[in-house]
C-alpha cells in the first residue's frame, strides 16, 4: 500500500510502498479516505529539534483521520465491516495507574500513532478496537478528519469552564480557532483572540471572537485589561507554545482566574512564578490529547448540532500526493487546517 514516511534523519517526507499491517484478534483495519495535517505532522516534516529528540525513523506519519472498516479481528463484538470510523490515535495501555482510574489521555506507557508506531497517512492503518470510533452519519468526512485536534480544543474549553467568563485566546492556529466556536457554544461572555498573522485573525473574527490583537502588540495587556474593568480575563487558552505569549497571557489573567496550557514549547521558557501565577492564585491547567472517551461524545455532539461548524477553518482538502504543498502552506500561514484525501491515491506517486 502507499505510505507517507520519514525514512532518514532530514526534512521531507518519502511517499513509497509497504505492506498492509496484519491486525490481531481485537484490532480492527480501516481503510484511511481523509486525514488532518496537525503540526506536529509539521515539526517532522521540517524535522526540527523536537522531531530530532522524539522521532525515530523509519515510521509512517499522521495521526488525524477518518475512514471505513476493512477487516475486523476474531475478538472484535462492537465495530463491523463497512462501517464509517475515527480513531483515538493515542494508544494507552490500560493497565496502568492512570488507565485503571479514568486518565487513559495521560498514560504512562501511551503510544501515539504517526509518532511512536505507524500513523495514518497510509491507505490503510491497524487500530485496537478499544481506539475505533463511529461516526454519526450527519458528521461530514473532512469534519470526522480532524476530530482529533477538534478534540484538543474541546478538551481545553471544557476543562477551564469558560461559561459566563471571558476569554483569552492566545495563538489562533487551527486548534486556536476550533477553541473559539467551541468556548461560544460552551456559553463564554467575551472571547478575545490573540495571534501574530493577521490573516489568522481575520479567521478569528469570522468563526466568533468578539476581538482581536496582534500577539506582537506592546500594549497588549494594558488593551485586554482596558476591556475587562481593569481585571483581567478570567480564562486563558494557550494554544501556542510561545514563551513570550505564554508569559504575556499569564500577564492578562485576573487574580484568582484560570489558565489552560494546550501549547507546547520548543525549548526551555523562563516564567517568573511569583509574580504570573502564585501572587495571582492562579489555578493552571495542563492540558494533553483528549479525555477517553468524553471528549469524543462532547465533539460529535457539538458538531452534530452544528453548534461547531469547521467549513472556514479547513481552509485546504488537497490530493494526499500533494503533501509537500500542505506543508509549505502552513509554513507560509496561508492554510489554517489542511484535510488530505487519500480516495484517488494511485500507485503512479510513488518512490
Amino acid at each position: 500500500m502507499p505510505a507517507l514516511r520519514k525514512l532518514t534523519p532530514e526534512p521531507g517526507f518519502t511517499l513509497q510502498e509497504i505492506p498492509v499491517p496484519s491486525i490481531g484478534p481485537s484490532d480492527v483495519l480501516i481503510r484511511v479516505e481523509m486525514a488532518g495535517v496537525c503540526g506536529t505532522d509539521a515539526h517532522i516534516y521540517w524535522w526540527d529539534k523536537w522531531a530530532q529528540n522524539r522521532i525515530h525513523p523509519p515510521l509512517t506519519i499522521g495521526h488525524e483521520f477518518m475512514g471505513r472498516v476493512e477487516a475486523v479481528g476474531a475478538a472484535v463484538k462492537a465495530v463491523s465491516v463497512g462501517e464509517r470510523v475515527s480513531a483515538e490515535g493515542h494508544i494507552a495501555c490500560g493497565v496502568c495507574l492512570l488507565c485503571r482510574t479514568g486518565e487513559a489521555h495521560i498514560c504512562e506507557h501511551v503510544k501515539i500513532i504517526g509518532v511512536d508506531t505507524d500513523g495514518c497517512f497510509a491507505t490503510y492503518i491497524a487500530m485496537p478496537e478499544v481506539n475505533v470510533w463511529k461516526l454519526d452519519p450527519a458528521i461530514p468526512d473532512e469534519f470526522a478528519a480532524v476530530f482529533d485536534p477538534l478534540g484538543n480544543a474541546v478538551h481545553t474549553v471544557m476543562a477551564a469552564g469558560v461559561s459566563t467568563k471571558s476569554v483569552a485566546i492566545m495563538g489562533v492556529g487551527s486548534i486556536g480557532l476550533m477553541a473559539i466556536p467551541v468556548a461560544r457554544a460552551a456559553g463564554a461572555a467575551r472571547v478575545f483572540a490573540i495571534d501574530v498573522n493577521p490573516s489568522k485573525l481575520e479567521l478569528a473574527s469570522r468563526v466568533g471572537a468578539d476581538e482581536t490583537f496582534l500577539g506582537t502588540d506592546s500594549n497588549l495587556v494594558d488593551e485586554i485589561l482596558k476591556r475587562t474593568n481593569g481585571d483581567g480575563v478570567d480564562v486563558l487558552l494557550e494554544m501556542s507554545g510561545s514563551g513570550a505569549a505564554i508569559d504575556k497571557g499569564l500577564a492578562m489573567v485576573r487574580n484568582g482566574g484560570r489558565a489552560a496550557l494546550l501549547g507546547i514549547p520548543s525549548e526551555d521558557i523562563n516564567i517568573n512564578l511569583a509574580e504570573r501565577i502564585i501572587f495571582k492564585g492562579l489555578t493552571v491547567l495542563g492540558i494533553n490529547g483528549r479525555r477517553m472517551f468524553e471528549t469524543w461524545y462532547q465533539t460529535q455532539a457539538l458538531v452534530k448540532s452544528g453548534r461547531v461548524d469547521l467549513r472556514a477553518i479547513i481552509t485546504h482538502v488537497l490530493p494526499f500526493e500533494q503533501f509537500d504543498r500542505a506543508f509549505e502552506l502552513m509554513k507560509s500561514g496561508e492554510a489554517a487546517k489542511i484535510v488530505l484525501d487519500l480516495k484517488g491515491l494511485s500507485s503512479e506517486f510513488l518512490i
